[in-house]
């Protein structure tokens, strides 16, 4: 049986109730897990927003961090030992890119847009890796999220591509590095869902019904599948599982002409 009771688990970004992130949480307190909420401390009626919508998880931990900065990370990772004393989940589902940077010419992306890209999407989940590991004393399950684009060109996804590309390489190195922790490390990619960071990606409904017409399932996938996925990811059940891609799409994946 699925049973998350007495772990604690952080998770990050949710923006609002179609993030994944939002999907993640819900199973994961249904799961039985403590719940632990990070946010991006920029507006404060967005922030609010936030703090109402993940209410029915009942977060015991409420905390601002922005992954590119350094001081906030350990702020947040500091206050998690003080008030949990261990981290058992981490939950990434982060990542940014200009606009500018998905649509065009690939080989006009600028410099300063592929070191940010890379930066939210990529390098936080090593930096958060880094900072939590030594909260893991009793071991550990980190999931992350990433998308078809890793692997195969997608228009209007472009620079998203090379970051999650990296991310997918990271989860592998990260399971190699933790594993000896008893620390597993495996990233969700999941179909097309219509969310707020989705919604930067040109053509993301015509993709969608793309999806609903030819995966074999005949439909896109929820943000509850996904969160039912990392779940089972973050319990005992998943206890052999790290370094892994798992594909949550309704089969999309596996198809070569469509």
């Amino acid at each position: 049986m699925l049973d998350l009771t007495g772990k604690n688990a952080l998770v990050t970004g949710i923006a609002n109730n179609r993030s994944i992130a939002w999907g993640i949480a819900q199973q994961l307190h249904k799961a039985g897990a403590n719940i632990g909420i990070t946010y991006l401390p920029d507006e404060e009626r967005r922030v609010n927003k936030i703090a109402e919508l993940v209410e029915p998880v009942q977060p015991s931990l409420f905390l601002p961090c922005n992954v590119q900065d350094d001081a906030q990370i350990q702020d947040t990772f500091d206050t998690i030992q003080d008030k949990w004393g261990r981290l058992d989940i981490l939950i990434h589902c982060l990542a940014f890119a200009n606009k500018e940077d998905l649509t065009g010419s690939f080989s006009d992306t600028s410099r300063q847009g592929f070191a940010t890209a890379l930066d939210v999407s990529t390098y936080s989940l090593v930096k958060l890796c880094g900072v939590a590991k030594p909260l893991m004393t009793e071991g550990g399950s980190v999931v992350t999220l990433t998308y078809l684009g890793g692997v195969r060109v997608i228009p209007n996804y472009n620079l998203m591509g090379i970051a999650k590309a990296g991310l997918e390489m990271s989860v592998r190195y990260l399971a190699a590095d933790l594993g000896p922790q008893n620390i597993r490390v495996n990233g969700i990619s999941a179909g097309p869902i219509r969310t707020l960071a989705s919604s930067a990606v040109g053509g993301i409904l015509d993709m969608i019904r793309r999806v609903e017409e030819v995966a074999p399932l005949r439909r896109t996938v929820t943000q509850t599948e996904v969160g039912n996925t990392a779940a089972f990811l973050c319990s005992d059940l998943s206890s052999g599982i790290t370094g892994q891609i798992i594909y949550v799409d309704a089969g999309y994946e596996i198809l070569g002409m469509a």
